[in-house]
């Protein structure tokens, strides 16, 4: 997937590597300085690394990487499709820096690229593909959700049974949407991005992002009708 990125890849993804998720959580393992204390102000980071400046790209990865990790693993509900989609979007931001004109925000642009790239995986997906909700504890096999959910429903057995049917539901909704339908959905609910930057990261307007999301809504109100 990465493609022959010279001189880059051997010093800089050395130094910073992603790590699994775990419990919901994104990790970033950082040799050296983890998130450095940058005095510049981002504009003044992003011409010195069209420059070549690798200090300053360095330090502008830095100041996103753990977001772009936690959105990549949010979309896709894979640790390991999360890393890959993490280091390709971070190769095309050095391959096409140069390009960046300024006109919309470095988060915008660098948004756009990750969210295009999980469409592009999504859509090669025929079926969803999650981690497994069974993770090893001191005491023993775990699911996700007894460690995560609402403690007072793991206190009643019929809250706890009408919950994990809830999240069966939204999952079953989520795996007969487009690519594009989901990953608005996701955006908006779970990363809580309001409609506009939702609609500038997928390079469309809001007004399409607010009518794809209304679909969604609707398809999600149908099937959970007897839950809501």
């Amino acid at each position: 997937m990465f493609g022959n990125c010279g001189q880059f890849s051997v010093t800089f993804f050395h130094t910073l590597r992603p790590t699994k998720v775990l419990n919901g959580e994104t990790r970033v393992a950082v040799t050296g300085q983890t998130r450095l204390a940058v005095n510049l102000d981002e504009a003044t980071l992003i011409r010195a690394a069209q420059a070549g400046d690798q200090d300053a790209f360095e330090r502008l990865v830095r100041g996103y990487d753990q977001n772009v990790l936690k959105l990549a693993y949010s979309l896709l509900r894979s640790a390991d499709d999360a890393q890959d989609i993490y280091q390709e979007a971070f190769l095309r931001v050095h391959k096409n820096l140069h390009q960046f004109r300024f006109d919309c925000s470095f988060h915008t642009w660098l948004y756009r690229i990750v969210t295009n790239l999980c469409l592009d995986l999504l859509r090669k997906r025929k079926v969803r593909k999650e981690e497994s909700t069974v993770i090893e504890t001191a005491e023993g096999p775990r699911d996700r959700a007894e460690l995560t959910g609402d403690t007072r429903a793991s206190m009643d057995p019929q809250r706890a049974l009408v919950s994990g049917q809830l999240r069966q539901r939204i999952d079953l909704v989520l795996g007969e949407l487009t690519a594009r339908e989901r990953m608005v959905f996701e955006l908006r609910h779970y990363e809580g991005m309001r409609l506009r930057a939702i609609g500038e990261a997928l390079g469309t307007s809001e007004e399409a992002a607010k009518n794809c999301l209304f679909r969604v809504t609707q398809k999600m109100r149908a099937a959970l009708g007897d839950f809501v």
